[in-house]
């Protein structure tokens, strides 16, 4: 007899294995299923601490113990076609909206997020900045949650009535098959440029990893491909409704743009106008990924004119204020190509001058170092190198890496980040920039592997 979605939430529910199911022993309550995952650290060494927390069964590929055991080849592998087998049904009617690229992404997503809302249609949103619905609901430990977390949040999101989700899709994510199994409704591409390579080794790989999402759309779903990108070919594929926007010749051409600190407008296919409170040619981008999205999904361009004229950026992405007649921007750009987008950006605005406070996380890839600091000084009038979250290196050698071979000779250093960041504030004198970069979102520093509190925004806001 063929079951019912109702019949497959009934057993479920009986059995208890999904909602009470948990791959960290710590969190682990009465009556829980513990699933022995290996990831940084094997799963199968807190077994027997998962028990004595009250586990009642455990997932596990060796070893017999005194609960309910079962053993299986590969436990990563089981959890991904158990959520599969047992939880499609619940959430495919949700429409999943995935974006992966090295930058871009948490911009583009978020407002997408806020536009869908505005609209009327209520959207989730998973992504570097948080899990939300409506408001954030919580933070995340990465980019892409794992697919356990994952699959909470998407039956978060249908019980919610949400009709849209729209997430961020890492590289790590793709690689560690965090999303297998899920089905997107639309896949959206920025850019690829040097990022994460203390992970995949090498570009070609890193891109192997994007193209993945591409893969995972239902049949004739739509693409929507950053012409401009020179790897953009990578991601057209033939099962897909592909679409393309940029400045080239193109399905959404960028056709004219301008912008000033307050905001901007652009005009897309020659007819098109939009106003906008971001700043940046970056930006422009993002929005126009924006409104290919909304166009393709229905929306008149009416109502999607009026909802991008009132698009905020997110917290920490071109987060500006105005201070004595200079303006303080904060944002995450923590990339080679993010660094110089976001310079540029403000250099289009005829700031008397820029300063630009940055650094390097520690135990990340060291090859753009010095490639940032190269493209920090050029676009800068003075830069003061300073932290960003050193994690388990020493500042000083980090900065060592970033200063190396610098061919200039406008820039401080000053490793503590709060002190760094007051003398920024301090050289402000009239139409000057001062950029704060590689935080942004964050309010901690990683020093070691504690995080201790920290927030660029405060800093500045208790010195003005």
């Amino acid at each position: 007899m063929q079951r019912t979605p109702c019949d497959v939430y009934h057993k479920i529910s009986r059995e208890v294995f999904f909602l009470n199911i948990k791959s960290d022993s710590r969190k682990i309550k009465k009556g829980d299923t513990f699933i022995a995952l290996k990831y940084v650290n094997d799963g199968h060494d807190y077994v027997l601490d998962a028990i004595k927390r009250g586990a009642s069964k455990v997932v596990v590929e060796h070893g017999l113990y005194n609960v309910d055991t079962l053993i299986v080849k590969d436990t990563h592998e089981y959890l991904i076609n158990y959520l599969k087998d047992n939880y499609w049904e619940q959430i495919k009617g949700l429409k999943i909206i995935g974006m992966t690229g090295t930058n871009g992404k948490t911009t583009t997503c978020y407002l997408l997020h806020k536009a869908l809302n505005m609209l009327g249609e209520k959207c989730a949103y998973i992504g570097t900045i948080g899990f939300y619905i409506d408001d954030k609901i919580k933070d995340l430990n990465n980019t892409t949650p794992d697919i356990l977390e994952l699959y909470e949040m998407l039956l978060e999101a249908k019980k919610q009535k949400c009709k849209y989700v729209v997430m961020e899709v890492s590289s790590h994510a793709l690689s560690l098959n965090r999303v297998k199994g899920l089905e997107f409704d639309i896949a959206l591409f920025s850019n690829l440029t040097q990022d994460h390579l203390d992970y995949h080794k090498n570009l070609t790989n890193y891109l192997n990893e994007k193209k993945k999402l591409f893969t995972m759309l239902r049949n004739d779903s739509l693409a929507l491909i950053n012409i401009d990108d020179k790897y953009y070919k990578e991601f057209i594929m033939e099962q897909n409704n592909n679409k393309t926007y940029g400045f080239k010749d193109c399905n959404y051409q960028i056709t004219k743009y301008n912008y000033n600190i307050n905001g901007g407008h652009f005009v897309i296919n020659d007819c098109d106008i939009y106003d906008t409170k971001l700043i940046g040619k970056y930006n422009i981008y993002n929005l126009t990924l924006v409104i290919a999205t909304l166009t393709n999904l229905g929306f008149d361009y009416d109502k999607i004119y009026n909802v991008v004229k009132n698009l905020d950026s997110p917290k920490g992405r071109m987060d500006k204020i105005i201070y004595n007649n200079n303006a303080i921007i904060i944002d995450y750009a923590h990339t080679p190509d993010a660094v110089e987008k976001a310079l540029r950006a403000v250099k289009e605005l005829n700031p008397n001058h820029i300063y630009t406070i940055i650094g390097c996380g520690g135990d990340r890839d060291k090859t753009k170092r010095p490639i940032m600091g190269k493209i920090s000084v050029e676009n800068s009038d003075l830069v003061i190198f300073t932290s960003d979250n050193p994690r388990c290196e020493d500042p000083n050698k980090i900065i060592a890496d970033i200063v190396q071979n610098l061919d200039k000779n406008n820039y401080e250093i000053e490793i503590n980040r709060k002190k760094a960041i007051i003398r920024g504030i301090q050289l402000l004198k009239e139409n000057d920039i001062l950029m704060i970069l590689g935080k942004g979102h964050e309010n901690y520093q990683i020093i070691n592997k504690e995080k201790i509190f920290f927030d660029d925004k405060k800093i500045v806001l208790d010195n003005i």
